[in-house]
């Protein structure tokens, strides 16, 4: 077997098993499935999803192959990748997550697969820094990297060690934007027009849609600032200095955290603050710079040195205080709830491709 075409390769699995981690499973195989349908819209010649649980994929439509991890084996990203290619022959792959770049249609898609079928040796992705989709070709490219430990690290491995020429997309909502999180979850939920099954999913998470809700008429209002906290990047800062109305106050700490080398120590000025004052009266101080909150946690758990479990996180970003087991994460978020300004939990997206969705939601609902 062997595909000369386009072949997207979606990964799901490790997906755990509380229960805003099965919310987030849900969430992730319905984008999934969106995108494999886009994919194939756009000229990719297969879809290949790699997962450890094949029954959620049951039904997909022609076109679409699962790749069932072996039961009990260990998953190594850049082994199990490495075979798929070799096995299927894929001369012009293409790797996401499940829950990658959900808005993503087939006009997108459609430019993944113009730059793959270049005849010139390249690579294609969304983010250089730190990747949610990325195709190259050729395919045998890929057994040139010397350790690839995660899918986000693939465009510069490509371009360092394969010697692949770089095209990055353009940096859009929906090539920016990520589900990850619950508080992602909940953006979708004032997206308009995306696909039914994940619009239901995000129906579970409505009372956190309607905490976002709250922020769309700041972002359209002069007299009104946003405070923005965590891994934001200069691309996603541009974009809210050039599309909101509002004022924004930027606190950009611990990028390329994900990726941050070996014995890297975190350190943030806002957990300073934390550390000084406690939670409460930290949102209150944050409460007096503007009139609502973005707050990425995971550069306030790392300079903390804490390491909750992702179902803590997702229940965190939900504002389910009294279900997060680690004390000081479950603090914050009380405190969070309580503060005197809306104040939204998340991960990185939220301060990238979230917020982009959230004031194109806030302009076209004006």
């Amino acid at each position: 077997m062997g595909y000369e075409q386009p072949v997207l390769v979606i990964f799901h699995g490790g997906t755990g098993e509380g229960q805003a981690e099965r919310l987030m499973a849900r969430a992730r195989v319905a984008a999934a499935r969106a995108s494999a349908r886009a994919a194939l819209d756009a000229g990719f010649e297969a879809v290949i999803v790699v997962t450890d649980d094949p029954g959620a994929f049951d039904g997909c439509p022609a076109g679409v192959l699962v790749d069932v991890d072996p039961p009990g084996g260990r998953f190594v990203y850049q082994e199990r990748l490495g075979r798929l290619i070799e096995r299927y022959g894929l001369e012009r792959p293409a790797v996401m997550g499940s829950g990658s770049v959900p808005l993503l249609g087939a006009d997108e898609f459609a430019l993944v697969v113009e730059q793959l079928q270049a005849r010139d040796a390249r690579f294609v992705t969304n983010n250089f820094f730190s990747a949610d989709l990325t195709g190259w070709t050729p395919g045998s490219a890929f057994g040139r990297l010397s350790r690839v430990p995660r899918d986000n690290l693939l465009p510069r491995l490509l371009r360092d060690e394969a010697g692949l020429a770089p095209v990055i997309l353009p940096r859009t909502t929906a090539t920016q934007f990520d589900l990850d999180t619950p508080t992602d979850l909940a953006v979708l939920g004032l997206v308009r027009g995306i696909d039914p099954a994940l619009a239901l999913v995000a129906e579970e998470v409505s009372a956190l849609t309607v905490r976002l809700r709250a922020l769309l008429p700041l972002l359209c209002d002069r007299s009104a600032e946003l405070v923005v906290a965590g891994r934001v990047g200069s691309q996603a800062w541009q974009y809210l200095e050039r599309e909101t109305a509002c004022r924004v106050r930027m606190f950009s700490e611990e990028r390329g955290l994900a990726t941050a080398p070996a014995g890297h120590r975190p350190r943030s000025l806002l957990g300073f603050l934390l550390e000084e004052v406690g939670a409460e009266r930290f949102f209150q101080r944050l409460g007096e710079l503007g009139d609502a909150v973005v707050l990425d946690t995971r550069v306030i758990e790392a300079h903390l040195g804490l390491e909750p479990t992702r179902e803590d996180r997702f229940e965190s970003d939900l504002g389910a205080w009294e279900r997060v087991g680690e004390p000081v994460l479950r603090r914050l978020t009380k405190a969070a709830l309580e503060a005197p300004v809306p104040v939204i939990l998340g991960g990185h997206s939220m301060v990238s491709g979230g917020l982009m969705a959230l004031n194109d939601a806030a302009w076209e609902g004006r």
